[in-house]
């Protein structure tokens, strides 16, 4: 009899272990996806054109909350967990409850899991959401075209509307986020890169987008998601760590495990934080990863237009995925402002429900709007508490234009931030030499 598995996902890994693993072996029956941290796939079904011929009806998503319930009704052989950026010991949580039904718990590895691209690869990971991940590929794939590479992008999924559809996507034009109807978390990552002129790939089924980016590059960037690992085989692996969140190296999965792996650790936002916190979190990279190469860097902060900004009331919107599984209270953009000498004005009493919502499941969340757009519902309520603020103007830290994409009646300055060495030869150094080798 086959063995009935049961996927914990959060509509990115858990699709890609299944494609890589599952779905071709008549051994497994997988019985269901469950969804986390994003809202809205629960309820939904993994469709039987990406399922393939063993699954012709799809495989349903089902809420984690009711994992339990599920392991009886559904007799659950195997409890597979596949989703990133979450505490150590929730992770055994949920280990605890399989174990407790009968079930084995098991975590997928790289050998398994990592697709062998016929060109090299650079990946980009970190051990928690919200590192610094997204200015410093900004910054290498710019390095990289200087260097007369030509690139290809493949970013970490966010497939979060028609599965079907989303399989393979490559996106070269806003004109194409458009049409692909991405949401605000898609779009904070995909704009900048297509700012700087580079082509992004990403969807569900990896294995045909890696031979659609390997196609028009001689090099793969791998911009990676949350904390996880890459879903290709690096071939020169950088990993961020985050003076504002000393101690953090260790305390997440699969954060820890991406550190371990790492041929280059950078310890990113070294101007913003602490001396002291700078030389911990250096120093526990040191320890942790004593074969990689350790490297500082800074993450400058500037506003568009820092004189209108001081003495002003404002409401200050930041980087959603940042504050939320991220853990974060706040981000560049309230920094920004408070150096400015803004007045910061509270969202929190005018959210709209949607956005309630999350200050409820996040109360950690400081007087800061997070950017999040999952939904037509949540972008209305992004819209709404943003016109209901009370505020003279808008300071926007998330990476797309937020004007362009909702109608707000306030100005909005852009605070933005991008890489920056501190040290020689630095990141670029290291990217040279892999490049000669």
């Amino acid at each position: 009899m086959s063995r009935r598995v049961l996927i914990l996902g959060a509509a990115g890994r858990d699709f890609h272990d299944f494609n890589l693993v599952y779905r071709d072996d008549a051994a497994v029956e997988v019985v269901a996806f469950t969804a986390a941290q994003i809202p809205g796939i629960a309820g939904r079904r993994y469709p039987p054109e990406l399922a393939g011929p063993r699954y012709p009806e799809g495989i349903p998503i089902l809420d984690e909350a009711d994992l339990e319930s599920i392991l009886r009704e559904h007799r659950i052989d195997e409890v597979v967990f596949a989703y990133s950026d979450v505490p150590h010991a929730q992770v055994m949580h949920l280990a605890s409850k399989a174990l407790a039904a009968g079930a084995d718990f098991s975590l997928l590895g790289p050998a398994r899991t990592q697709i062998k691209a016929r060109v090299p690869v650079i990946a980009v990971s970190a051990v928690r959401t919200g590192c610094g991940k997204s200015q410093t590929a900004r910054y290498l794939s710019g390095l990289l075209k200087a260097r007369g590479r030509r690139v290809a992008v493949i970013r970490h999924p966010m497939p979060y509307g028609d599965l079907a559809r989303q399989a393979v996507q490559r996106f070269a034009a806003r004109a194409d986020l458009d049409a692909a109807a991405c949401t605000v978390e898609e779009r904070e990552e995909y704009e900048p890169h297509l700012a700087c002129g580079n082509v992004v790939f990403a969807g569900v089924d990896y294995a045909r987008i890696v031979a659609a980016a390997e196609a028009e590059a001689d090099l793969i960037f791998w911009d990676g998601g949350n904390n996880d690992f890459p879903f290709l085989r690096p071939d020169l692996h950088i990993v961020l760590v985050d003076p504002l969140r000393p101690g953090h190296e260790t305390t997440h999965h699969p954060g820890e495990a991406v550190l371990r792996m790492a041929d280059v650790v950078i310890v990113a936002k070294s101007d913003a934080a602490p001396p002291a916190d700078v030389r911990r979190v250096t120093e526990a990279a040191q320890a942790i990863a004593p074969r990689a190469q350790v490297i500082r860097a800074a993450s400058p902060v500037r506003l568009d237009d820092e004189q209108s900004v001081r003495g002003r009331r404002v409401l200050v919107v930041e980087d959603g995925p940042t504050l939320t599984h991220g853990g974060m209270p706040w981000g560049a953009g309230h920094l920004a402002a408070l150096r400015a000498g803004a007045e910061i004005v509270d969202p929190r009493p005018f959210a709209g429900p949607a956005i309630r919502a999350l200050y409820t499941r996040y109360p950690h969340i400081g007087e800061v709007l997070p950017a999040t757009g999952y939904s037509r519902e949540q972008l209305d309520a992004l819209r709404q508490t943003i016109n209901a603020t009370p505020a003279d103007l808008v300071v926007s830290a998330t990476p797309i234009d937020l004007a362009a994409l909702i109608q707000v009646h306030k100005p909005v300055v852009r605070a933005r931030y991008e890489f920056a060495e501190t040290e020689s030869p630095g990141l670029a150094g290291a990217v040279d030499a892999f490049l000669a080798r």
